[in-house]
């Protein structure tokens, strides 16, 4: 196939912003990056005109469940694809599955079946984008049961460098969330720590002086700021003070509207800052789909409204797409560049990949996404892949 280039009225890359700009792309790769007064296009070359829409990078979710009525564990091999493909219509071009509480068989099964598929995936050439897999978010098991939101109490399992050992056996694993304050929980972390693998707080009842001490140890990331954690107060600010006021520590928020409230988001963001708060959508089978009953790992949930409950009526994960999350972020004022950042280059930093990934320059990968006025998505690139909302 020719070069294609992108005519953007602005591009974010996302940390510079360029008006009237020019992406070009080859081979499922980013060739070029410029304004259209200093660009020659090579001969052949193939052009999409968006004068009046932004460019930015593809989105990237480092902490999501499910799209399109599949959900990450399930046994069936398509199931993955779905997920995929529906991820990549609302702008994510790239995700880390992200695994619930369940038996320990049950969670090496589909660890196996998530690699088996990220192999195949590698050597896909799809017809329209599909967002990459870039490894493992394991949540779980190693939770608080007071903090377990709806993760099945069955197989909460104490931490164990056993059991650790036979879930990153592969070297899949590229997030684990665990509590911090459970007996063995930083001799676990500090195993993680060994393969590169990052340590998140979260479903965790930690009080402040754990939550330090578990950053003192290497914990840096946290899951879902104010969901599932010991609550804050004045007098005992628990994880969260020891999160907010942590600059190494990075951030997930999910920006719904229903799992954190504006004051809160706001509060968040501003302490953390822009380049410590990262855009999730803890997204599950339901995203993407209507209300019903949707699968969550080993239950059942039912969505009402867009909201996702359990059978207690516990929020269990969530509908949201990340180009939401933006918009949500954007209302509160946040600058839309920044807010950009928070759903591409802070997830990829995160990751590790962001040399590739979350960013619009050469030798990146050709993931784009176009925002109209409404920063609503008109088209997507994914490793070269192009749909047009």
């Amino acid at each position: 196939m020719p070069p294609l280039a992108i005519l953007a009225g602005r591009v974010f890359t996302p940390l510079e912003s360029i008006s009237d700009a020019v992406v070009l792309t080859d081979r499922g790769k980013i060739l070029e990056i410029g304004t259209r007064n200093q660009f020659k296009l090579p001969e052949g070359t193939q052009t999409i005109a968006a004068n009046d829409k932004t460019l930015v990078p593809g989105f990237v979710d480092a902490h999501v469940h499910g799209a399109g009525g599949s959900d990450v564990m399930e046994a069936d091999p398509a199931a993955l694809q779905r997920v995929a493909a529906t991820l990549a219509r609302f702008g994510t071009t790239s995700f880390v599955p992200t695994t619930v509480t369940a038996s320990p068989d049950q969670t090496t099964a589909a660890i196996e079946r998530i690699v088996s598929f990220a192999r195949q995936d590698s050597s896909w050439q799809p017809d329209l984008p599909m967002a990459e897999p870039l490894g493992i978010h394991l949540e779980g098991p190693f939770i608080s049961p007071e903090r377990r939101g709806v993760h099945p109490r069955e197989w909460i399992a104490s931490p164990s460098l056993e059991l650790l050992a036979r879930f990153t056996a592969n070297g899949a694993v590229k997030i684990l969330t665990l509590a911090p304050e459970l007996p063995g929980a930083l001799d676990v972390a500090a195993a993680a720590r060994k393969q590169n693998i990052v340590v998140s707080m979260g479903h965790t009842d930690a009080t402040y002086d754990q939550a330090i001490e578990a950053i003192r140890q290497g914990a840096s990331h946290a899951a879902h700021v104010f969901n599932a954690m010991r609550p804050f107060s004045h007098r005992d600010s628990g994880v969260v003070g020891a999160v907010l006021t942590s600059p190494e520590v990075t951030a997930e928020l999910i920006a719904d509207g229903v799992h954190v409230d504006s004051a809160a988001m706001r509060i968040l963001i501003a302490a953390k800052g822009v380049d410590r708060t990262i855009l999730v959508s803890d997204g599950t089978a339901a995203t993407g789909m209507p209300d019903g009953s949707y699968r969550l790992g080993t239950f059942e949930v039912t969505v009402s409204g867009g909201v996702c409950r359990n059978a207690e009526g516990r929020l269990a994960g969530s509908t949201l797409t990340l180009d939401r999350a933006i918009r949500t972020v954007v209302s509160l004022g946040i600058l839309l560049k920044d807010a950009v950042q928070m759903a591409t280059l802070n997830p990829a930093r995160l990751l590790g990949v962001s040399h590739r990934k979350g960013v619009i320059a050469p030798g990146a990968d050709a993931d784009l996404v176009l925002l109209d006025e409404k920063l609503a998505v008109c088209g997507v690139m994914a490793r070269g892949a192009w749909f047009t909302a």
